[in-house]
């Protein structure tokens, strides 16, 4: 298992002092002094820099989306890969805007992907198991999503990128995270789950069903890579194994919407350290989103009414974390400027 460094609390005297001491009233740069902060202990510096950017959008299908779980057939997977890899979903305009790196990653699409530039091909299956039949993946299964994501991130650190901002794509990948946060945080099905993609009421009525026969098929479940062997999916399991590998790395991890945010429960449940190296970027209107947040201590930058994923939630945010980077590095102090600090 992979081992998360501690933040460089012995730093935080000192980056307090440096944050206090620039051309400001104390404070007055608000929560962006609370991400400066956050920056200098994960890098270990008191002046942290963001370097290579790359946003990451892991896809995968869902066997438990042949019951209908959502009002989209699990054909937009491939197609909205498709799309992606040409240049015209939301994330790839975020991504040009803010000069992210973009990859997309087929984790388990449930169909044939072209050859592409822009594309990391490690599927392991083709579709995760139908989670109302069977577990959706093996514990080997699991086991090859996190080696997948540790390759993935050691070769994105070796080019000397330090931060992720993190995606997904899956019809039925909503009722995935549904399941992992009512095991993992007890909370019961109905709190957990919501329209996804746009379900009317009737249809979050079946969906709810649905998850409910899921659940008591399974039984109770606990531990956090047995709940991943039970629901899935494979994209689910590459971002929490990525989430771990970049945090063992000291890399920022950006947090996105309902369905990155309950990769990264899991990942939290293996190794509560991750957190230390995520902010997160937006809580979205997904009803269970801004619960999961809470659940995990995380205080979001954003709150826009985004139910896209993608990334799109985490990539809008990322702006404001540059301006966190550079105004600890770049400011100037009271001294420096021969500003007169307050008496």
């Amino acid at each position: 298992m992979l081992t998360i460094p501690p933040l460089s609390r012995e730093l935080e005297p000192a980056l307090r002092a440096a944050i206090d001491n620039k051309t400001k009233p104390p404070g007055s740069l608000g929560r962006l002094e609370e991400i400066a902060l956050r920056l200098g202990l994960m890098q270990g510096t008191l002046t942290p820099a963001l370097h290579a950017p790359a946003a990451l959008v892991f896809a995968g299908d869902h066997g438990l989306a042949d019951e209908g779980v959502s009002p989209f057939p699990k054909a937009v997977t491939v197609q909205m890969v498709l799309n992606f890899l040409a240049g015209g979903a939301a994330i790839n305009a975020f991504a040009r805007q803010h000069g992210l790196n973009l990859k997309v990653i087929d984790a388990g699409v449930a169909g044939p992907l072209p050859a592409h530039p822009g594309l990391i091909a490690c599927k392991v299956l083709p579709g995760t198991r139908n989670a109302l039949r069977e577990p959706a993946l093996t514990p080997a299964e699991v086991s090859l999503c996190f080696a997948h994501a540790d390759r993935i991130v050691a070769a994105l650190h070796a080019r000397g990128c330090n931060a992720v901002i993190f995606g997904e794509m899956g019809i039925g990948n909503t009722s995935i995270a549904s399941l992992l946060m009512s095991a993992l945080t007890g909370e019961p099905l109905e709190t957990c789950t919501g329209r996804g993609a746009g379900h009317d009421p009737a249809g979050l009525a079946r969906k709810l069903d649905i998850l409910k026969r899921v659940q008591a098929r399974h039984g109770a479940i606990t531990d956090p890579l047995a709940a991943l062997s039970a629901y899935g999916g494979c994209e689910v399991a590459m971002m929490t194994g990525a989430m771990l590998s970049a945090a063992s790395r000291r890399m920022l991890i950006m947090n996105d919407g309902f369905i990155v945010t309950s990769a990264l429960l899991v990942a939290s449940r293996i190794n509560p350290s991750v957190l230390d190296y995520t902010i997160f970027g937006h809580t979205s209107a997904e009803g269970a989103h801004p619960k999961l947040v809470a659940a995990l201590g995380g205080k979001p930058l954003l709150t826009l009414d985004l139910r896209l994923g993608e990334g799109t939630g985490a990539a809008l945010a990322w702006p404001l974390v540059v301006s966190a980077a550079a105004f600890l590095r770049e400011m100037a102090t009271f001294d420096s400027a021969h500003v007169s600090n307050k008496s």
